[in-house]
């Protein structure tokens, strides 16, 4: 069955991810590679592609888009498919994983599987993932602060600092991520400061941008807001009350200011292997 899963930006060139799984490793190496380039670009994600009967469609697509078409397959009946009907249709392809799986074989002197759908298998790591996306969902913004200590990691910060992204990114890995925002004029809850210090993570980000990104969520939600939401001076302040508290507690910072959310994650378990909390899930 197709599943397509579009990531919505303004694009000048596209790529299409086919896998015959979720589609999430062949995805993150391509968001790793467009990260070196300083241009729009547009993704699509086809998975569960496990039949040649399902290529014809992908391909067309990739070509009426002139798409760069790469994929994650191991079915070489559904790879010889594809790769026929991209010649056809002329679209070039990448493949992700056949050479190295004939490096690993030909190294190792073993022969592959070449059973889709591996890695995201019913896993003890499977269901690791998805009790931390159901805790990530639980205690966003804030909620269910009494529960907060079962996190593996807790971001804080101001208001659209990436926190709940980020959040969602780092439950996708495995950590059990709780978020709780910083508001202007209000203490911190109780439970927040309680935690081990090497649990919390504090956001930064610089004023101006910022002021652009607040200005923008109310923009796209028509909502109104206190001046002191968008005012750049009442951001100056309120970054600065973050810093000093982040500093105070001893919670180490990253400043999202031009990072992608992948960087900002990366960055953060970084630390948190280098450090971590008692009990840590590594």
């Amino acid at each position: 069955m197709l599943r397509a899963v579009s990531e919505n930006q303004d694009p000048t060139s596209q790529v299409i991810v086919v896998s015959d799984g979720t589609g999430e490793t062949c995805a993150a190496a391509v968001r790793a590679v467009m990260l070196q380039f300083a241009k729009p670009w547009r993704m699509r994600i086809f998975g569960d592609i496990r039949h040649p009967s399902d290529v014809s469609r992908v391909v067309q697509q990739a070509s009426e888009a002139e798409a760069l078409l790469v994929f994650s397959l191991v079915d070489i009946g559904v790879v010889d498919a594809l790769q026929a009907e991209a010649e056809r249709q002329r679209v070039t392809t990448v493949d992700l994983l056949g050479p190295l799986i004939g490096k690993v074989a030909q190294h190792s002197q073993a022969e592959p599987r070449l059973q889709p759908g591996l890695l995201h298998g019913f896993t003890a790591e499977y269901f690791q993932r998805v009790e931390a996306v159901e805790f990530a969902v639980r205690h966003d913004d804030g909620a269910n602060v009494a529960s907060l200590f079962e996190a593996d990691i807790v971001l804080t910060g101001a208001s659209r600092t990436s926190k709940t992204p980020l959040s969602m990114y780092l439950a996708q890995r495995g950590y059990k991520t709780g978020n709780v925002p910083l508001v202007a004029r209000l203490e911190p809850p109780k439970v927040l400061l309680e935690l081990d210090r090497r649990k919390v993570f504090g956001l930064l980000i610089d004023p101006a941008r910022l002021q652009t990104v607040r200005k923008e969520r109310l923009r796209t939600l028509r909502w109104s807001a206190t001046p002191a939401y968008t005012d750049f001076e009442a951001l100056v302040r309120e970054i600065k009350r973050a810093r000093r508290l982040f500093r105070a507690r001893g919670w180490r910072t990253i400043d999202i200011s031009g990072r992608a959310v992948e960087e900002s994650a990366s960055r953060i378990l970084e630390l948190y292997q280098a450090d971590p909390p008692a009990n840590a899930r590594l």
